[in-house]
C-alpha cells in the first residue's frame, strides 16, 4: 500500500469519526435523555425500561444504528448536512512537461486558481488531501512559429466535487533553443548602502563571457550580460580585496530591460572586489544669489567662523581628483539695509560622484559695508570655445573699461593682472564681430561691470 493511498484512508477514517460524534452529541444523547424521561413517568414499565437500558451494551447499540443509518441517508445525499458551496485555490503551481533541452517555449503562465465546487464535506476532504497537481503536457507538440492553444489538467482527487481552472487554456510558442556566447560585464547594486568612505576600486570576474541558451529572437535581443555585485554585502566595511561567490548573472535588451526568457550556463560566476578608501581636502566656496540693496557690499564671509574652511571629501579617485572646491550658495537678495550682518545655517551638499563630505551642516556669517568702485583697463583678453580650425585676431583696441565694486578695502587690492577676461566663441565661424567680455569671478564680495564689446577678427588657420 502506497503512502498517498493510507493519507486517504486515514483521512476518510477521521472523517467518519468525526461525523459519528456528531451524530451522537446531536442525536443519540438528546433521544437518551428523552427515554429516561419517559421512562420515569411510566411508572408501570419503568422497571422493565430500565433494565433495557442498564445493559452494558444497549446504548452503545443504539448509537451505532443510529450513525450507520445517517451515513447512508447523507452518502445517498437524502439528508445534506449543508449545501453544495464553491471554493477557490489559489495561486497553484503549473507543472509543464516538455523537452526543456531541446526547446524554449512562450507564453507559460506560473500559477493557476482551481475553483472547487460542490459539498462541504467533500471539498474539506479535497483539501485535505493537498493533491492539486495541474499539469500542462507539452510532450507531444513540435516547434513552429503558429501559436498552441492547449489545455491545462488538474489531477481530482475526489470525484464527489467539481473543478475549474482559471485559466483553463494558455496560448504558447515552442522554438527551437540555441546557444551562443556572449562576454559579461558587472553592475553595482545597492551601492548607496556601501560604507560612504567606501568606493569600489577594482572588480576582476572569474569568467569573461558565458553560454546563453534561448530562442533565436530573444538571443538576438541581447545587448548586455552583466554580472550583479550586490555591494550591500555585509562583508564589505573596510578596504580591501574581497573574493564573492554565487554572484547571479542577467541579460538585457538595448532599453535596459530585463530579457527573463534566456538561461545562462554557468548561471552564476565569481568576482575579486578591490574596496578602496580615497579622500581630498578642497575648499568650501560661498556664491550669491539676488542683490543686495543698493550702495552695500559683502565686507567679509566666514564659515564656522573661519575664512579659509576646508572639508574632507570621499569618493572614487577618478573623481575626486577633478573637483577643486564644494560651493556653498546663499541668498543675499534684499539684505544690507538694516542689518550689518547675517548669518546663515547651511546644510552641505555633496557634488557629483561624492560619496561622503566630513561636514554635514555649516554656520555662513556674512558682514556688509558701504559700496565703493574704482575703473580698471584691462587689455589681456584671452578666448575659450573657439572652433579648432579656425584662430581669432583681437581688432586693434588699447584697452576696455572695467568697473571694479565692493568694500573700499577690497578694491584697492584689485589690479589688472588679477582679473581675468575672455571672450567666448563658441558657434562663431569665420568672420568680423563684435562680442562681450566676460570676467572669471569667484569671490562674492566683488563685481565687475563692463559696457564696452570686444571688436574680434575669426579666421581660417592657414
Amino acid at each position: 500500500m502506497t503512502k498517498r493511498k493510507k493519507q486517504k484512508e486515514a483521512l476518510i477514517v477521521r472523517f467518519f469519526k468525526g461525523i459519528y460524534h456528531k451524530i451522537d452529541k446531536i442525536l443519540i444523547t438528546p433521544i437518551s435523555r428523552t427515554i429516561f424521561i419517559i421512562s420515569d413517568k411510566l411508572k408501570n414499565n419503568s422497571n422493565r425500561i430500565e433494565k433495557i437500558l442498564n445493559r452494558p451494551h444497549i446504548l452503545l447499540y443504539l448509537s451505532l444504528i443510529f450513525a450507520i443509518g445517517m451515513f447512508f441517508l447523507v452518502d445517498k445525499q437524502v439528508i445534506n448536512l449543508v449545501q453544495n458551496e464553491a471554493e477557490i485555490i489559489a495561486n497553484q503551481p503549473v507543472n509543464v512537461l516538455y523537452n526543456k533541452e531541446a526547446y524554449v517555449v512562450e507564453g507559460l503562465v506560473d500559477n493557476v486558481d482551481i475553483i472547487l465546487t460542490g459539498n462541504k464535506s467533500a471539498i474539506y476532504l479535497a483539501k485535505q488531501l493537498k493533491d492539486h497537481e495541474v499539469v500542462l503536457d507539452l510532450s507531444d507538440y513540435e516547434p513552429s512559429d503558429t501559436p498552441y492553444r492547449v489545455k491545462l489538467s488538474y489531477n481530482q482527487s475526489v470525484d464527489s466535487i467539481n473543478y475549474k481552472l482559471d485559466p483553463t487554456y494558455v496560448t504558447v510558442t515552442i522554438k527551437k533553443k540555441v546557444s551562443e556566447k556572449s562576454s559579461i560585464s558587472y553592475q553595482l547594486l545597492n551601492e548607496e548602502k556601501l560604507n560612504e568612505k567606501l568606493s569600489v576600486g577594482n572588480i576582476e570576474l572569474s569568467k569573461s563571457e558565458v553560454v546563453v541558451k534561448g530562442s533565436k529572437d530573444n538571443l538576438d535581443r541581447i545587448a548586455a550580460v552583466k554580472a550583479l555585485i550586490d555591494v550591500s554585502n555585509k562583508d564589505y566595511n573596510e578596504a580591501g580585496t574581497f573574493e564573492t561567490d554565487n554572484i547571479p548573472l542577467a541579460a538585457y535588451d538595448s532599453n535596459g530591460d530585463l530579457i527573463k526568457e534566456v538561461e545562462m550556463v554557468p548561471s552564476t560566476v565569481s568576482a575579486t572586489v578591490k574596496l578602496d578608501t580615497y579622500k581630498a581636502t578642497v575648499p568650501l566656496k560661498v556664491f550669491t544669489s539676488g542683490n543686495l540693496v543698493t550702495g552695500k557690499a559683502i565686507e567679509a564671509i566666514t564659515i564656522n567662523g573661519q575664512e579659509n574652511f576646508t572639508v574632507d571629501i570621499y569618493g572614487e579617485k577618478s573623481v575626486i581628483d577633478n573637483i577643486g572646491y564644494v560651493p556653498i550658495t546663499i541668498d543675499v537678495d534684499g539684505l544690507g539695509n538694516n542689518n550689518n550682518s547675517k548669518s546663515f545655517n547651511i546644510p552641505v551638499q555633496k557634488p557629483n560622484g561624492v560619496r561622503y563630505v566630513s561636514e554635514k551642516n555649516i554656520k555662513i556669517n556674512v558682514s556688509f559695508a558701504d559700496e565703493k568702485q574704482k575703473t580698471l583697463n584691462v587689455s589681456v583678453i584671452s578666448s575659450k570655445n573657439l572652433n579648432s580650425n579656425l584662430q581669432v585676431n583681437l581688432a586693434e583696441q588699447n584697452s576696455i573699461a572695467v568697473q571694479v565694486k565692493g568694500v573700499e578695502s577690497i578694491i584697492n587690492n584689485i589690479t589688472e593682472e588679477n582679473i581675468s577676461t575672455y571672450v567666448d566663441l563658441s558657434g562663431y565661424s569665420v568672420g568680423d564681430y563684435e562680442v562681450d567680455l566676460k570676467i572669471d569671478n569667484d569671490d562674492p564680495r566683488v563685481s565687475y561691470i563692463v559696457t564696452s564689446k570686444v571688436k574680434i577678427k575669426i579666421t581660417e588657420k592657414q
